[in-house]
């Protein structure tokens, strides 16, 4: 996929946006298989929000998008719209959040954009053919109560917020699987990033499980307390994969058929895991 090959029109943009909200996230032609968020700005002018779809780097607690403009010579307006207020709208396919928008500078600024460089070369020659300097803005949730917010709107049931969150995650396994395969030999850095961010996802996931659904599953039915157990033993299994994954990952020297033969022992482990939790959580929680 490049996400960055042109400055897309408005009746093209609309098009993507309706696609990407049809199919929680999923989206073909140019954009299929790469990660595509929609941000929405407050206009910077008008006041009026503005959606616009983007592809991103995730980056840990945050993610990364790039103010490419399809290599023109001006920053794009969603840039300048965060500049004036940095209080914007995410949406990642199954949820919508808040976010808090900061432009990177220096170091930090270079790092990042030298790893997109080196997972995509096209952004180097975007740099140059803009004549400017491609901003780079990290995208940080700001923290909410309740339950994640479904971009589709409510969910019908806490099975339905499990599945979107299962879906998710499996989401981000077929990329990293295929991602690891396009790789050279030796791993670059954006992979490892986007490892390790998979492996704080699922962990802070199982903590909220562990802390908080499966007690209150505990209290309400009893009778689900064996499956419940059981469940926090798959939760022992897959933080150990997560851990040989997270060791691998900062071996400066790792092959590619290595993180490849872990990346698939996690999917698989991790797969039948999700899968079975749905089936105890979903007969309980219906």
């Amino acid at each position: 996929m490049d996400y960055r090959k042109l400055r897309m029109s408005n009746d093209f943009n609309s098009s993507v946006i309706a696609e990407f909200r049809a199919n929680q996230g999923r989206v073909g032609g140019m954009f299929e298989g790469g990660r595509l968020l929609l941000l929405t700005t407050t206009g910077a002018r008008s006041g009026r929000p503005h959606t616009v779809p983007l592809g991103y780097l995730p980056d840990q607690e945050r993610v990364l998008v790039i103010g490419s403009n399809g290599g023109a010579r001006r920053h794009p307006a969603w840039f300048h719209n965060v500049l004036a207020n940095p209080l914007v709208q995410v949406e990642d396919g199954p949820f919508v959040y808040e976010a808090a928008a900061s432009v990177l500078s220096g170091r930090e600024r270079d790092d990042a954009f030298g790893r997109a460089v080196e997972q995509d070369a096209g952004w180097a020659d975007y740099e140059r053919q803009s004549g400017r300097e491609l901003p780079v803005v990290a995208l940080a949730a700001v923290a909410a109560a309740g339950p994640p917010r479904a971009a589709g709107g409510a969910p019908s049931s806490p099975a339905e917020v499990l599945r979107l969150v299962h879906g998710a995650f499996r989401r981000e396994l077929e990329l990293i699987r295929a991602e690891v395969q396009r790789s050279g030999a030796v791993l670059g850095a954006q992979l490892r990033v986007n490892c390790l961010t998979l492996c704080a996802n699922l962990h802070g996931h199982h903590v909220k499980e562990d802390q908080g659904l499966f007690p209150m599953l505990e209290y309400a039915h009893p009778e689900a307390g064996p499956a419940v157990q059981r469940l926090r033993a798959e939760h022992g299994v897959v933080a150990e994969l997560l851990g040989r994954l997270r060791s691998a990952l900062a071996d400066p020297g790792l092959a590619r058929e290595e993180l490849s033969g872990l990346v698939e022992v996690l999917t698989g482990e991790l797969v039948a895991h999700l899968d079975h939790e749905e089936r105890v959580l979903e007969a309980a929680l219906s």
